[in-house]
């Protein structure tokens, strides 16, 4: 090897290592986005965590081993079966809603957070669900949430993560299962249809029965009013005619005495009595006259009236 190769080897050495040294200065200019922490090692060993902002790290020295995103992140959890304490098999899956709150446990507390809460979630379903019922299974969803996230806030604390809830999504018996289940549910709804129906008709009849009770209550007070004020107008009735025969009877009383009174009643009677024999001497029936008709003016006298 020449001298002008020696000297094109060192100048090629030397701008590698220049493009090295500008490449990890480069690196070492770090610009964390809000939200997301970079934990740093210094020389393999954890120094700091950077926060949002603009960050400069020691080239060869300093270097970024883990980024985590701090916002809240949704994990799907797969499908698993899962059997109930009636001996029932069925898949269930969810989703678990996690933010990471700690980026230096994240980093070194487990090796990956994510897989290892979708583990204990799985095994805490599966042992919620083993202590319940089928049908309890699905009507205590809240249950089997609220003891996922009791038991992933336990392990949380020392992976740096927190656990806000898990959804169950699905629970899905076997077909015969829910063919049978579908069936009851159809068997109750008709049953509470006929219960609608029947309680429709009970009321119907009820209604029916207080409108002819609620009739028959009017006709009676009707009635009962009816005769009330049939009462009362005869009394009112018998009241006024025995008040117009009392008027009438003080009237001829006063006529009496007064002069002459007496003789213009007399005549009056005469008058009438004289009316009726001749209405009956029309008629054809026999009457009887008094032996001294003749003498009429003292049978006009008479006696006295007062008496």
């Amino acid at each position: 090897m020449n001298h002008l190769d020696t000297d094109a080897l060192v100048m090629a050495i030397w701008a590698l290592l220049f493009l090295i040294v500008v490449v990890k200065l480069f690196q070492s200019i770090r610009l964390v986005p809000t939200k997301s922490a970079h934990v740093v090692e210094r020389l393999g060993k954890y120094h700091s965590t950077l926060d949002a902002g603009f960050h400069a790290l020691v080239p060869f020295v300093d270097k970024v081993a883990y980024i985590h995103d701090l916002k809240e992140e949704t994990i799907d959890v797969p499908p698993q079966e899962c059997f109930s304490s009636d001996e029932v098999n069925v898949v269930v899956d969810g989703v678990i809603y996690i933010s990471v709150v700690d980026a230096v446990k994240a980093s070194y507390g487990v090796i990956d957070y994510r897989y290892a809460a979708i583990q204990l979630a799985q095994t805490t379903t599966r042992s919620v669900i083993g202590t319940l019922d089928l049908d309890r299974t699905f009507e205590e969803r809240d249950v089997i949430s609220a003891k996922v996230v009791e038991v992933l806030d336990q392990a949380g604390a020392s992976w740096g993560i927190r656990v806000h809830r898990y959804e169950i999504k699905n629970i899905s018996p076997p077909e015969t299962v829910r063919n049978a289940m579908e069936m009851q549910v159809n068997a109750e709804r008709e049953r509470r249809a006929l219960l609608a129906k029947s309680e429709g008709d009970k009321q119907s009849k009820i209604n029916r029965s207080e409108g002819i009770k609620a009739e028959m209550v009017n006709i009676s007070e009707g009635e009962m009013q009816r005769r009330i004020n049939e009462a009362e107008g005869q009394a009112e009735e018998i009241l006024q005619l025995a008040r117009a025969t009392a008027d009438s009877i003080k009237t001829l009383a006063l006529a009496i005495e007064a002069p002459g009174g007496q003789q213009a009643l007399r005549l009056q009677l005469a008058e009438q009595y004289l009316q009726q024999l001749q209405g009956l001497a029309k008629a054809g029936t026999r009457v009887v006259l008094p032996k001294d008709l003749t003498n009429f003016d003292q049978w006009l006298q008479g006696p006295d009236l007062r008496n």
